[in-house]
This record gives C-alpha cells, sequence and structure tokens, in this order.
C-alpha cells in the first residue's frame, strides 16, 4: 500500500500497523504522537492500528529548545 508519511510517499504491505511502520522507519522511539488524516491515534492503538491505501500519517516528536 501507499501511504504519506510526514509529507513522503512511502509504500508498506498491506495491513502492516502504525507500530511497525515507526519500526521500518527506525523512529518508533523518538515519535511521541501520531495522527492518520488528522486524526489522533493513541500510543496504545499503534500496534493494531493498520492505516489504508492513501492515507496521511503524521509522526510528531517534540524537540526541546530556548
Amino acid at each position: 500500500m501507499r501511504v504519506t508519511v510526514n509529507g513522503e510517499e512511502k509504500r508498506f504491505e498491506e495491513g502492516t500497523t502504525l507500530q511497525k511502520i515507526m519500526e521500518e522507519l527506525g523512529i518508533v522511539e523518538k515519535v511521541m504522537a501520531a495522527a492518520v488524516n488528522m486524526e489522533v491515534v493513541k500510543k496504545e492503538e499503534w500496534s493494531s492500528f493498520s492505516p489504508k491505501e492513501g492515507d496521511r500519517i503524521e509522526l510528531l516528536h517534540f524537540v526541546g529548545g530556548g
């Protein structure tokens, strides 16, 4: 399936979970919040939530600074 992750088109197997997408991208430890099509997906749902073809995924992390 094709999805857009943080503005970049990516391909994953159909049924891939949000958690697996983060693992494949090597960013699971950095992500603090996730949204699919502008709807927040709770962290406890990442391992069971499977995006669909054409979904837009935003994976957010917090950056400190001054």
